[in-house]
């Protein structure tokens, strides 16, 4: 019952069209098989600027790496099918990113694609899923425009091979008859610029088909993903940035090419395009990297300045010049409020868990936030380790991975699955002020514990003070008697010293950084956390958990506070307890 019941709250999020087309799926399964034709014609005036790179080295000639577990091969004996490894290195292994990948030869990259062609039959597991499909269909297509279209053209080198062209058309044939309607949101999109790619790459009836088709999901998304703020529905930062280099692709395609997008379309891609980007970079953490609020992960998506120098190719956009004064900004319709100085950054998460219809990429983090000091995570979010039915996903999404509140030991949001959520958090307020003499102020709420007895809120309040120190106070309101926890994921890099049973101090190779105490209404407590910084990355580290109990209202607070080199070495000599704690778990006598 209590599965029936979890079942019965997630598909009440659905839309009515998202059930149909699951069931057909069910049913029908994929659509049948693709008359083979001989009718590919490639367009000929078409091109792209440079685009952006793989993040990171996806192996060499001989083998592959991607969410950092490697598998070698022999030329001509890839092993496509790979069980050994998880669902989502499998599905790496088909988008062929790796195409645009430096460190593979032409030929590598040619033996791959023939490889893929050969022992691929259309339908086959992870190799034919849809967004698998749309990921594959935009990378030949690059990678072919990037080789040119020699044998088309009567050169000598035929680098373009017949059979790959082919394949790409019926590629495109079996997506225009599977697309992912059940699931929208990213894999939607993904199924649009695929299409759209297909049309501009082929002439013929069947390219100006996927052309519309493409064009018209392209618009329909910008629309329902984009938010007013500039941020992308699913509020994950790194599927931020790749929505964003999906519609600069197609801008970039667009604009080089002989298929005419219309003139009042482009000049709105344009404008919400610019948006993304801005919003991008209002979020970027000081060390030019995103936060890792829901399901994101460093190494995935190009950077923010990687995507940023993309626009400034193909829309000309000029990205804002930093300062090191007082900068606040507020992204209401994403739930993301920001305060920067110099290389100190606060970003806090006030916003929906995601789509409302799709939130695979949700976790229980609404008020939680990322500090940065000195350019250094400092407080983190944990990341994500994978996309399986393991204890590092549960642990990723779950309330107190983050640096929230957890009420009575259950979760903000039902979640459960790999990507599902049942009964959801929502915000009930965010406001971020700057309130005179260099100090701000956020305040916000959320009603994901009304389902408790006496239907708890949980407010919070940041207030920073000019001189380096943040102020965390949560009020938890409602009825009824109730334990509240606050958890402070400490970034791996740094050490944990206990000055105080309500109190310790942050260092970096000796050096204080800073100085959290609790008010005296809570205890403390040191436990063992996990951050994800990275697919398939797991570190230890500390997590600070405040806690307090009784009948509501309760409130607990701990500040934050920056110490100077000046301060820092005096704090080396002041007495505290004769205990230095490491993420490690371990502990060692101090000098």
């Amino acid at each position: 019952m209590k599965q029936l019941g979890l079942y019965l709250r997630t598909l009440a999020y659905l839309r009515p069209s998202q059930v149909a087309y699951f069931l057909r799926r069910r049913i029908l399964h994929q659509s049948g098989s693709i008359v083979k034709t001989s009718s590919a014609k490639i367009r000929f005036g078409i091109s792209m600027v440079p685009g952006v790179c793989v993040s990171s080295s996806t192996g060499d000639d001989r083998s592959f790496c991607f969410l950092r577990q490697s598998k070698s091969h022999q030329p001509g004996h890839v092993d496509w099918v790979s069980k050994d490894m998880p669902k989502l290195w499998r599905y790496n292994l088909h988008y062929f990113d790796y195409l645009h990948d430096p460190h593979r030869s032409y030929d590598s990259k040619s033996l791959l694609i023939t490889d893929w062609i050969q022992h691929n039959p259309e339908g086959a597991e992870d190799a034919w899923e849809p967004y698998t499909v749309s990921l594959r269909i935009v990378n030949w297509i690059k990678f072919f425009l990037a080789i040119g279209h020699s044998s088309f053209k009567g050169g000598t080198e035929d680098l373009l091979k017949d059979d790959w062209v082919e394949s790409l058309y019926q590629q495109a044939l079996w997506l225009e008859q599977n697309i992912e309607y059940h699931f929208l949101a990213n894999h939607y999109l993904k199924n649009g610029v695929a299409l759209f790619f297909a049309g501009v790459y082929f002439e013929g009836i069947d390219a100006d088909r996927w052309f519309q088709k493409g064009l018209k999901i392209l618009r329909e998304e910008l629309a329902e993903q984009f938010l007013a703020d500039g941020g992308h529905f699913e509020r994950s930062p790194m599927y931020h940035s790749i929505c964003l280099v999906d519609y600069l692709d197609v801008l970039n395609l667009a604009r080089n090419s002989s298929a005419v997008i219309p003139c009042d379309m482009v000049h709105e891609f344009f404008g919400k395009v610019t948006k993304a980007v801005d919003f991008l970079n209002g979020i970027c953490l000081p060390d030019g990297a995103i936060p890792l609020f829901n399901d994101s992960a460093l190494g995935i998506a190009p950077t923010p300045y990687q995507i940023s120098a993309y626009a400034e190719r193909v829309i000309k956009y000029n990205a804002p010049a930093q300062s090191n004064r007082l900068m606040v900004r507020a992204y209401p319709s994403s739930g993301y409020y920001v305060w920067r100085q110099d290389d100190d950054m606060i970003i806090v998460d006030c916003g929906p868990i995601g789509a409302e219809y799709n939130p695979a990429h949700a976790h229980c983090d609404v008020l939680s936030y990322e500090l940065m000091i000195d350019g250094r995570r400092v407080i983190v979010d944990s990341g994500v380790f994978d996309y399986e039915p393991s204890w590092e996903r549960a642990y990723a999404r779950s309330t107190k991975a983050h640096n929230t509140v957890l009420i009575d030991g259950k979760e903000q949001s039902e979640i459960w699955g790999v990507f599902r959520v049942a009964r959801r958090a929502r915000p009930i307020h965010g406001h971020i002020a700057e309130i005179g003499d260099g100090s701000v102020l956020f305040e916000g709420a959320h009603d994901g514990y009304r389902k408790l007895l006496g239907r708890p809120i949980h407010r919070r309040r940041i207030s920073y003070e000019k001189r380096g120190a943040w102020i965390v106070t949560d009020v938890l309101e409602g009825a009824g008697i109730h334990q509240m926890e606050s958890f402070v994921h400490i970034h791996p890099d740094f050490t944990v010293t206990q000055l105080s049973p309500s109190s310790i101090r942050i260092e970096h190779d000796g050096d204080a950084v800073a100085i959290i105490e609790a008010s005296n209404t809570c205890q403390m407590k040191i436990e063992q956390g996990c951050y994800f910084p990275e697919f398939g990355l797991s570190q230890r580290n500390l997590v600070l958990v405040f806690s307090c109990s009784g009948e509501l209202p309760l409130q607990l607070s701990y500040r934050i506070q920056k110490t100077t080199n000046y301060y820092s070495k005096a704090l080396r000599h002041a007495n505290s307890l004769p205990i230095t704690l490491f993420p490690s778990g371990g502990e060692r006598p101090r000098d």
